[in-house]
């Protein structure tokens, strides 16, 4: 009758696996996380879109932006996920202007500080990032 030896991982071996673990989180997560920034912005360029087609259809009906039967898109709000403030600004008869900047945990967000929506059609953005990144 032999005796069977039983076999494992050593405690080095442990620790190589450990190691290789906590070097691939690393590397990860923070790439992990600015995809979901990028991901979220789209719940403030989607509200944008929102308050200005609603704003359009104002104009069209009243013939000013700043009719007070407009209210809605012209006060200050979150959007639904909470992850952006949206606050119309220099909004007259003929023009508008929509912010959205970001609060919470999308508040690290560096690349895309503010998205910014003008009657125009025009996009703007402040941070370091480029409009093809915040756009």
């Amino acid at each position: 009758m032999t005796i069977r030896r039983q076999q494992g991982m050593s405690l080095i071996e442990l620790m190589i696996v450990v190691a290789i673990v906590g070097i691939l989180a690393a590397i990860a997560y923070p790439s992990y996380r600015n995809q979901v920034r990028k991901s979220n912005r789209t719940e403030a360029r989607v509200e944008l879109e929102q308050r200005a087609q609603t704003l359009e259809k104002c104009y069209t009906r009243y013939m000013a932006y700043d009719n007070a039967a407009c209210a809605s898109p012209r006060t200050a709000g979150n959007t639904a996920g909470g992850r952006y403030k949206i606050e119309p600004s220099d909004v007259t008869s003929t023009t508008w202007t929509l912010k959205a900047t970001p609060i919470g945990t999308q508040a690290d967000d560096t690349t895309c500080t503010s998205l910014s929506l003008l009657s125009t059609g025009e996009h703007q953005y402040t941070g370091s990032g480029t409009a093809k990144d915040c756009w």
